[in-house]
């Protein structure tokens, strides 16, 4: 019988990180360009809990993650331990390698203890993948008393490279994830990918363009847009199959400044790492110039975004 892709993409990886359940993995305050049109400090939390199940080709949060389901109180452990040692802020991510509304990765008992950690916040960001969207994302907002925001991973717009992704969803379940967490007046993040596995570098830009538009058509506020890395196995082996060639650090720039210039929404580069990327003659230079684009949201083809004038964040867009 031959071997499914999720197979492939099991055996091929290395082992995890010894991670402890009682604590976050990761914690930061990191600066964004917020919904208000400022310039503010996020408090991200990077969550221990058990792996996301979909398996998707690109992924190495896996990493990071446990093989069973975290006790009932220990996300609610994790987040009071973070937050007891980070400055405050007006934001927070609660990102945990997967599904926020996956009950065997965050345990539903868990939801008062953490919505009464986290109501103070303006803006409260979990990650979701679309076929785990449902009522308890707007029961989850209830419990919170505050804005709710889903980060949804589109990747890419393209059905046969999100077939190929192992991302298990289509198109349409992406437009129908956004249309409930419309009407539940949740906000829309989105994650797109640049170049992923049998995509050119010219069709990477193309594509990562055409995923952007149909993001903020289906109302997406903020994208951000992730260079696809190596380090998960699979990768390694689909690059030695020539199957796979990191993108440019140009093409980000690309992608964020044209996509910037339309003043639909807030858009980010994702730098984590990307030195790696650089293809001009000062990575350091190339690296400045994306910050900027991320920290100030104005493209040199246009204005950019106003989201001060925007505070819901472009949420009417395509409704």
């Amino acid at each position: 019988m031959p071997e499914t892709l999720t197979q492939r993409i099991l055996s091929a990886r290395g082992p995890r990180h010894q991670v402890d359940p009682w604590k976050p993995w990761h914690f930061l305050n990191e600066p964004e360009f917020s919904r208000y049109g400022l310039l503010e400090d996020v408090s991200t939390i990077f969550l221990t809990n058990r792996e996301c199940p979909f398996h998707c080709l690109m992924c190495d949060l896996w990493k990071n993650t446990t093989t069973e389901t975290v006790p009932s109180g220990a996300i609610p452990s994790q987040i009071e331990y973070a937050l007891s040692r980070l400055t405050p802020s007006r934001h927070v991510k609660l990102y945990n390698s997967g599904n926020f509304f996956d009950a065997r990765a965050i345990p539903v008992a868990d939801w008062p203890a953490i919505a009464r950690q986290v109501a103070h916040f303006d803006t409260v960001i979990v990650e979701n993948h679309p076929r785990f969207c449902s009522s308890a994302c707007g029961d989850f907002q209830q419990l919170c008393q505050t804005q709710l925001e889903v980060a949804l991973g589109l990747e890419t717009s393209h059905e046969p490279t999100l077939a190929r992704l192992n991302k298990q969803m289509t198109v349409a379940d992406f437009t129908a994830a956004c249309r409930q967490l419309r009407h539940q007046q949740i906000l829309i993040r989105c994650f797109i990918l640049l170049k992923p596995p049998g995509t050119s570098e010219s069709e990477g830009i193309e594509r990562a363009l055409q995923s952007l538009r149909l993001a903020f058509d289906c109302g997406a506020s903020v994208c951000s847009v992730i260079p696809v890395r190596g380090g998960n196995g699979i990768m390694e082996q689909l690059a030695q199959q020539g199957d796979y060639q990191p993108p440019r650090l140009s093409s980000l720039e690309t992608v964020l400044s044209e996509a910037l210039s339309w003043g639909c929404g807030r858009v980010f580069g994702d730098l984590w790492d990307v030195q790696q990327f650089a293809d001009g003659s000062d990575a350091a230079v190339q690296l400045e110039r994306l910050t900027r684009l991320n920290r100030e949201q104005c493209s040199k083809k246009g204005s950019g975004t106003n989201s001060a004038e925007h505070p819901l964040g472009y949420l009417a867009i395509g409704s």
